[in-house]
């Protein structure tokens, strides 16, 4: 019997954005935490803000999944392939259309919920999570829990995000690669036999 917890984890992510976001749609300005979030970071040297926000560049990003991405078509893993491209790219496609217009929420004049660098980074952190096994998924998620904690002060340090906001892309990006994933292996299945009639 297939576990229950992914679609649990995706559920729970799905209405903490979803909460959030409502919390603080339409708003121009900080909640009570992002004010304290700032307020802790403030002269914070520049260079150091950006070396932390480095992980959620394009530049870094992309890299990693086209490695994955290769990887797994060399060990024969067309579905994990998919995968690793479709997972990303349609988290990143839903919070750049759908949510962030949805919300409405302004930092200057910017739509800032749900933090697209937080969406790009942690989606690919999830596919990464998901498609190794063992230590390497343990060191994985340590590794991408404290690169996001460091992710999240450089982002508020520059002034890009609010704490919430890189709290909601958290949420969203996890809940987006887990239903690309459960879509995936669904139709599986069905991809498998076609390929076989065909």
């Amino acid at each position: 019997m297939r576990s229950r917890w992914p679609t649990i984890i995706a559920l729970a992510c799905a209405v903490l954005a979803l909460a959030l976001g409502l919390v603080y749609a339409g708003g121009h300005g900080p909640g009570a935490l992002d004010a304290a979030a700032e307020s802790a970071i403030t002269g914070w040297p520049h260079g150091l803000l950006r070396a932390l926000v480095l992980p959620t560049e394009p530049y870094v990003l992309l890299p990693v999944l086209a490695l994955l991405t290769a990887w797994c078509l060399a060990t024969r893993r067309r579905g994990d392939a998919l995968f690793a491209v479709l997972g990303p790219a349609v988290a990143v496609s839903a919070n750049t259309w759908v949510l962030k217009p949805l919300f409405d929420r302004w930092k200057g004049e910017t739509l800032v919920y749900p933090s697209g660098h937080t969406v790009s980074m942690v989606a690919t952190l999830a596919v990464l999570v998901l498609l190794v096994h063992g230590r390497a998924r343990t060191v994985t998620a340590v590794t991408g829990a404290v690169a996001l904690v460091a992710v999240a002060l450089g982002m508020i340090g520059l002034d890009y995000h609010y704490l919430t906001d890189v709290v909601g892309g958290t949420f969203f990006a996890i809940f987006a690669v887990l239903a690309v994933r459960g879509l995936l292996t669904r139709l599986a299945p069905r991809l498998a036999r076609a390929r076989s009639d065909g």
